[in-house]
């Protein structure tokens, strides 16, 4: 009896060849602009302990609640797959002291897990770039993180995007607005749908973000903290704004922009897009200064953000973006000395740095479609004509070009060899 065919879990998708360019696209335009801004990689565990979730995104926070993977190892220690990455850089941060000589500028990427509802645009194993600026008080930083944001959406061909920025002030501010924002749903809780109700004395902050057409009325006349902030977040606030102006980033300011995660403080923002569906913010993130006393540092400021992966990927193919990853040459041959050749020949035109598939052998007539279909500028020949002359035959495979008979080196160098 044949084996049952096994299957990816749901949720969790494979990236198949013909998916790869356009990842490959926006992986490098990702390190190419964090590299114009200073930002060193850095690469934790996909793995943590629970608790480092449980304490640094609260315990509350949905993501803690329904949405982690969690297990015990072999010793009965509560293991997670990271939801975020956040948590585990500042684990390790602290861990390893490495903000001793002062604040650094870090970026890392990779697969996360949440298990959600999968749908256009969120999966349960999902991808993001994550960056984070440690060390670093004042407002310039989280606006210098929104502006190269911007560059990299025009380094991508996307846009617009819209910004949305918020400040949720500081504590001391969150705990006062804390009251008046559950005296106001109290008063409409004939209106509170059943997630409101189990956020509403334990993070009713959430709510603010709920999408339930129901609500919306409610919730647009809740109090809003911007206007209640204390005067150093406000301040704060004021000077993100105002670097924003100095960059001639448009942006608007979204008094019910809240984020997932407990730890925020003072400024937020979402990048969004009508072009992906519901799931549309494609890039949040925001302040966090009191996330390093949490899991066991030193009061240390920070601020940063996640972009998710797929979303943008959905969002750069709204836009018609193209990308592809084909080879310089596919070389084509027939005959044994010609095949010894051929491999010869294509380990030349390596050392030369050009990208090349060897073919196969077979006819010419198929190895030729097969070139075809490689995508590859050129077709490298050889049969025993070009191995009598001490030749190779360069045929145009995207341009009228004529065929021509040449040497090696002539060749490489109309390949265009870097």
């Amino acid at each position: 009896m044949a084996a049952q065919k096994l299957q990816a879990i749901r949720g969790m998708e494979d990236i198949l060849p013909d998916a790869s360019p356009l990842w490959e696209k926006l992986e490098q335009a990702c390190r190419d602009v964090f590299r114009q801004y200073g930002y060193a990689n850095i690469r934790t565990p996909l793995v943590e302990p629970t608790a480092l979730f449980v304490r640094g995104l609260g315990e509350v926070t949905d993501i803690v609640e329904k949405e982690m993977y969690v297990f015990n190892d072999r010793n009965e220690e509560s293991l997670a797959l990271r939801p975020e990455a956040t948590a585990g850089i500042v684990r390790a941060a602290i861990e390893h002291n490495f903000l001793y000589n002062g604040p650094m500028r870090v970026w890392t990427d990779g697969p996360m897990f949440r298990y959600e509802r999968p749908q256009k645009g969120r999966q349960r194993q999902f991808h993001q770039f994550d960056v984070e600026a440690l060390g670093f008080e004042g407002p310039d930083v989280d606006a210098e993180q929104i502006v190269m944001l911007g560059r990299l959406w025009k380094a991508l061909g996307i846009g617009p995007i819209e910004l949305h920025v918020n400040s949720i002030g500081d504590a001391a501010d969150r705990k006062v607005h804390r009251e008046k924002l559950i005296a106001h749903f109290e008063q409409h809780a004939a209106v509170l749908d059943e997630d409101a109700n189990k956020r509403l004395h334990t993070n009713p902050l959430r709510i603010l973000d709920s999408k339930n057409p129901a609500m919306q009325a409610m919730i647009e006349a809740a109090p809003k903290l911007l206007d209640h902030l204390g005067d150093a977040a406000r301040a704060h606030f004021e000077g993100v704004c105002r670097l924003l102006d100095d960059a001639g980033l448009a942006y608007k300011v979204n008094p019910r922009l809240v984020r997932g995660m407990d730890y925020y403080n003072r400024t937020v923002f979402e990048w969004v897009t009508d072009k992906i569906g519901a799931q549309s913010t494609i890039t949040g993130g925001g302040r966090y200064d009191g996330l390093f006393e949490q899991l066991g540092g030193k009061p240390t400021p920070a601020c940063g953000f996640a972009i998710g992966m797929e979303r943008v990927l959905l969002t750069m193919q709204a836009f018609e973006v193209a990308a592809r990853n084909a080879p310089d040459a596919f070389v084509a041959h027939a005959g044994e000395g010609a095949a010894r050749e051929a491999w010869r020949v294509s380990e030349k035109l390596r050392d030369a740095g050009l990208a090349v598939v060897l073919g196969n052998g077979g006819s010419f007539k198929s190895q030729m479609k097969k070139a075809d279909a490689s995508g590859a500028r050129f077709a490298l020949i050889l049969g025993d004509e070009e191995l009598a002359e001490g030749k190779v035959t360069l045929k145009a495979l995207r341009t009228e070009e004529a065929q021509a008979r040449v040497s090696l080196e002539a060749a490489i160098s109309r390949l265009g060899a870097p």
